[in-house]
C-alpha cells in the first residue's frame, strides 16, 4: 500500500555523461539501459565577488522500452530532462563484500536542446564559464507570456 504522505519524485535536466549500455535480461529478454547523467550549479560568493561550478554525477537506470530509446538517441553531451525516483540497490560482490548504490529510475526522458543539422549528432563541447557578476532581475514585472489579471483569467 502507498503512504499518502510520501512522494519519490526526481526530475532532472543535465548532459549525458556516456552513451547508454544497453542489454537484455535473460529471464524475460527484457531492456535495460545504464549512463550518466551531469548537473552543474553555479555558486555566487558575495564576498569575493567569483563563481564557482560543481558539477553532480548520477547514475540513471532505465527499463523497457524507454531503454531502447535512449540507446538509439542518446550520445554523450546530449541534453535530457530526466523524471523518475530514486532506487537503491544492494548486492554481494565476487569477494563476498555488502555493495550498494543508489540510481535514479527514469519513467520519461525527454530530449532537450537544438536538433543538430543533417541528422548527425554533435559531440558536446562544454561553454567556458560566464563572467562573473550578479543579474540583475526587476522586482515588479510580470514574467513574459504568462497571464495578466486575477482568476477570471483562468479558462477552468
Amino acid at each position: 500500500m502507498r503512504d499518502i504522505n510520501s512522494l519519490n519524485r526526481v526530475l532532472l535536466v543535465g548532459h549525458v555523461g556516456r552513451k547508454p549500455e544497453l542489454r537484455y535480461l535473460p529471464q524475460r529478454e527484457r531492456a535495460v539501459a545504464n549512463f550518466t547523467l551531469a548537473t552543474n550549479e553555479r555558486f555566487f560568493n558575495p564576498t569575493t565577488r567569483e563563481t564557482t561550478d560543481k558539477t553532480e554525477w548520477h547514475r540513471i537506470v532505465v527499463w523497457g522500452k524507454p531503454a531502447e530509446f535512449c540507446d538509439k538517441y542518446l550520445v554523450q553531451g546530449r541534453q535530457v530532462l530526466i523524471e523518475g525516483k530514486l532506487r537503491t540497490r544492494s548486492w554481494t560482490d565476487k569477494e563476498g563484500s555488502k555493495r550498494s548504490t543508489t540510481e535514479i529510475e527514469a519513467q520519461n526522458i525527454v530530449l532537450l536542446g537544438r536538433r543538430p543539422e543533417g541528422g548527425e549528432e554533435e559531440p558536446f563541447q562544454p561553454q567556458p564559464p560566464a563572467p562573473s557578476s550578479v543579474p540583475d532581475f526587476p522586482q515588479d514585472e510580470e514574467e513574459p507570456g504568462m497571464p495578466r489579471g486575477g482568476d477570471e483569467d483562468i479558462p477552468f
